[in-house]
């Protein structure tokens, strides 16, 4: 690779763009000057035999640098590449650990080779054991950090049925730059997939239904506490309804109606296209301008439940977004997390609320009284959340909208038919529970 020093004058045309090149590769390369990619991939298959597990990986040889390859010129050496592929090969399996239940495993045996970045053996697992069988011919020219180095470890498991879990720690200074993609392979079931890094940890290949459930009930209670956007709108909704049975029917009003949307879009029934995204989050931001702007000019607590229903659809989408990237996770449950996804998703919410009630109740007793103190809390939200609009519905501006074709108005007419379902759930529990809401408390019956 020509080093940024070396650009010729004749190229001073391009010296903005030469210059920031430079400083990308300065910040992200080695002090060997070799090219080191910002992001990268590793592939492995886990397949599980009788007797046996089989890990074939695939790892680009530019995150093998602390073991460095003969070179021939800009190649590498490969009839002198043995004693480091078998080193390479080592570090993997101490780096790419397995555990069968509760046992670490330890390879048995391991084979490996180095191929050229244009091989796609690892497209499936038999190509991939029948290509890491095979030693390179000897007139392959593979660039040094342009290559892969492939993998064969074979582990000595008690029972095809035990739990199985993986953690990588290769590179762990790359983060999350570096993924690797792996695919599980038990016997008789259907494959699957997840992508992992080396900040995921421990992960179940396999999980019980209760590792699948504690895995999302925790995510869950994460997600609702790192979206800022729903604290706020659960926030604002509960400012002018100071008594807990008030809001205990507009959070479940809102509970019912995002679990709906969160489950449709769990199994793939949610709008796709690059511009539903953006749409959600802007959406969801007018929904807070909306309610901090009903605050101001009056809020009535039967219209409440049902726009909190209609609002908390949109929410359910915004909910969906932390949870497929990680429905990888659930391994054959999938409805127990979609389940245990939205039960830590309630409990982050009654904790929050628990924390917002009496705080609240503070704020309005000492410092914003009465409904003076309702229009500024809901003004300053407002004005907040109008700032987020602007900026996401700019983003949506510039996104291009799907085509109004039969699949699209397929999808649409499914999507509105159970949002009207939907709200009609949320009114007859409104109507249903309006004497409730309406009956005064003992002590002002009795007053």
């Amino acid at each position: 690779m020509t080093n940024c020093r070396a650009i010729p004058t004749s190229l001073a045309i391009l010296a903005p763009t030469a210059i920031s090149l430079c400083l990308l590769v300065v910040d992200v390369r080695p002090a060997n000057a070799h090219e080191f990619k910002l992001e990268s991939l590793m592939n492995a298959f886990a397949k599980v035999e009788p007797q046996e597990l089989h890990l074939v990986i695939r790892l680009p040889l530019h995150v093998t640098k602390t073991i460095p390859f003969p070179t021939k010129g800009a190649e590498i050496d490969l009839a002198r590449a043995g004693p480091a592929t078998d080193r390479v090969v080592e570090a993997v399996g101490h780096d790419v650990m397995l555990w069968e239940d509760q046992r670490l495993l330890i390879p048995k045996s391991a084979v490996g080779r180095l191929s050229l970045p244009s091989d796609r053996s690892f497209d499936s697992y038999p190509d991939a054991v029948a290509h890491v069988a095979q030693p390179p011919a000897p007139d392959t020219g593979i660039y040094v950090d342009q290559g892969y180095v492939d993998a064969h470890l074979t582990y000595a498991i008690q029972s095809p049925h035990s739990r199985f879990t993986i953690r990588t720690t290769v590179a762990p200074e790359l983060k999350d730059y570096l993924k690797l993609a792996i695919r599980y392979l038990p016997p008789g079931e259907q494959g699957r997939a997840m992508v992992i890094t080396s900040r995921s940890g421990v992960v179940h290949l396999n999980p019980a239904w209760y590792q699948a459930a504690s895995g999302f009930i925790g995510l869950g209670i994460g997600h609702i506490l790192s979206g800022f956007d729903h604290l706020l709108f659960l926030f604002c909704l509960i400012i002018p309804f100071p008594r807990l049975r008030q809001v205990v029917g507009i959070v479940t009003a809102f509970t019912v109606a995002h679990s709906f949307t969160l489950l449709g879009s769990a199994y793939g029934l949610a709008p796709s296209g690059d511009w539903f995204p953006p749409f959600v989050e802007t959406a969801i931001a007018a929904s807070i301008v909306y309610m901090a702007l009903e605050n101001i000019v009056g809020a009535d607590l039967k219209r409440r439940w049902l726009l909190t229903g209609l609002f908390g659809l949109v929410h359910g989408f915004g909910f969906s977004y932390g949870l497929k990237e990680n429905l990888q996770f659930a391994g054959q449950h999938l409805l127990v997390s979609l389940f245990a996804f939205n039960v830590g998703i309630e409990i982050g919410q009654v904790a929050v609320l628990a924390v917002m009630l009496p705080a609240l109740a503070l704020l309005r007793r000492y410092v914003l009284a009465g409904r003076t103190g309702v229009i500024i809390l809901s003004a300053l939200i407002a004005h907040t959340a109008w700032h987020w609009m602007i900026d996401r519905g700019d983003i949506l501006w510039k996104t291009e909208w799907p085509r109004l074709d039969a699949a699209s108005i397929a999808v649409l007419a499914r999507w509105v038919a159970g949002v009207l379902l939907a709200a009609a759930a949320v009114r007859f529990i409104a109507r249903r529970s309006g004497a409730f809401l309406s009956r005064k408390p003992v002590s002002e019956r009795t007053s």
